[in-house]
């Protein structure tokens, strides 16, 4: 009998599995189940359509720093298939892929289209079989019980006659299909996590991660759209820190430094609902230094207006706004600037502290933290340790990583190793 392995999810990582099984593999069955009407969508619609399929990380020691859940136990995976390696794949398949100057790495078409298409011709070129609109109901794990008898309602082309024992049993709205393996990709999906949790697994709750901070702030009223290249921000009161690029917008702050922050932090904000105190160092730099630096610009620019123009390389209308948060006139000079208000201001720009009220999901990302504990996992096949069988990649498992193309890589890596196992 032909040998069957069955992957539940049309995703990232089911994909690359299915392409690596079937070329290592070639006489095997290999069948995606899809839930959906159609495949890959989340590789369409990330990075604005553009999808971040890598990041251009060529040591996996640095490579896992990316990963506030999962970066200890991906450290070896990623010395067996890597971002590097990721780009050659693509790349030997025709897909020219670029790496932009933050790193993050796309195709040249700036189209997600140029990476499902290599990914489903050459799943349909090896003979891989996909079926959407697929919803999986029940997963049964191999046993003698199991293996005397078909289940009720099979089609003649899911049912043998007799279903040799030691396969999975999986059954669809309209279907049940056996398999040798089982290969479980379908990321944060809570309906899979119940089946899983059935079948031994703990999974660890899911709390978002990869959020923007809402806060009705004065300070940031008619700020939306201000930039700023590097900042740092904190959680107050705790050790929850995190810099990078900053983003105004008008429900509150985002940009991949508050992101990185909603990743890391994520367990931790979660019980807080969400509502909390943030530490936002708009310069990223020592407020003695900053202290220093005003004091210097009140003898050097002493008959200027403070607020004539920007300084620090602040947004001008940033600069005005903090100003202002420190008590000092829209029109005085420099020189009138006394102790009192210098502390002020240096207070505004390197430790303002801001109340957040809650959070917005950042458009282009869905990670969710949370899955399958990591500790229920072989790395070295991303092979399940209850299950000798069943095999999981992806947000199905406690894994996510901060913005820039490092969850889809801990989806090809988990893909092509759980593919070329045996």
């Amino acid at each position: 009998m032909t040998s069957q392995t069955l992957i539940i999810g049309g995703g990232a990582a089911g994909f690359f599995a299915a392409i690596r099984r079937a070329e290592c593999f070639p006489t095997e069955q290999i069948t995606i189940l899809e839930r959906g009407k159609s495949v890959l969508e989340k590789v369409r619609i990330s990075g604005g359509g553009r999808c971040n399929v890598t990041h251009g990380c060529w040591e996996p020691k640095e490579l896992v720093k990316y990963y506030p859940r999962g970066g200890r136990e991906l450290l070896g995976p990623f010395h067996q298939f890597a971002c590097g390696d990721t780009m050659g794949w693509f790349s030997d398949r025709g897909v020219e892929l670029k790496i932009e100057e933050d790193g993050r790495v796309f195709p040249v078409s700036d189209s997600s289209q140029s990476i499902i298409d290599v990914l489903w011709e050459t799943a349909k070129r090896r003979g891989v079989r996909v079926m959407t609109k697929a919803r999986v109901t029940q997963i049964l794990a191999p046993s003698p019980d199991l293996a005397s008898r078909n289940p009720p309602g099979l089609s003649p082309a899911t049912a043998p006659e007799n279903k040799p024992s030691g396969r999975w049993t999986i059954r669809t709205d309209a279907e049940v299909f056996y398999a040798d393996r089982l290969v479980v990709t379908t990321g944060s999906n809570p309906a899979v996590w119940q089946m899983l949790e059935d079948l031994g697994h703990r999974v660890v709750p899911p709390v978002p991660s990869l959020f923007a901070f809402d806060t009705k702030d004065t300070r940031l009223r008619d700020l939306s759209g201000v930039s700023l290249p590097w900042a740092q921000v904190g959680i107050a009161g705790q050790a929850l820190r995190a810099e990078g690029p900053l983003l105004i917008t008008h429900r509150g702050l985002s940009g991949p430094a508050i992101l990185r922050l909603s990743a890391w932090g994520a367990r931790e904000l979660a019980p807080l609902n969400h509502q909390f105190a943030l530490d936002v160092n708009w310069l990223a730099r020592r407020p003695s230094d900053v202290e220093t630096q005003l004091d210097a610009w009140r003898l050097e620019e002493a008959k200027r207006q403070i607020n004539a123009r920007a300084y620090f390389e602040l947004p001008l209308r940033l600069w005005k706004s903090l100003v202002a948060a420190a008590g000092i006139p829209e029109e005085q000079q420099w020189a009138q600037l006394n102790k009192g208000q210098r502390t002020a201001l240096t207070e505004q720009l390197t430790a303002a502290q801001f109340r957040i009220t809650g959070k917005s999901m950042n458009k282009d990302e869905f990670t969710t933290a949370g899955g399958v504990d990591l500790r229920e996992i072989d790395f070295k096949s991303f092979r399940s340790k209850i299950h000798p069988t069943l095999f999981l990649a992806g947000e199905v498992l406690d894994i996510d990583a901060i913005t820039g193309g490092f969850n889809f890589q801990a989806a090809w890596t988990g893909g092509w190793l759980i593919g070329g196992g045996g």
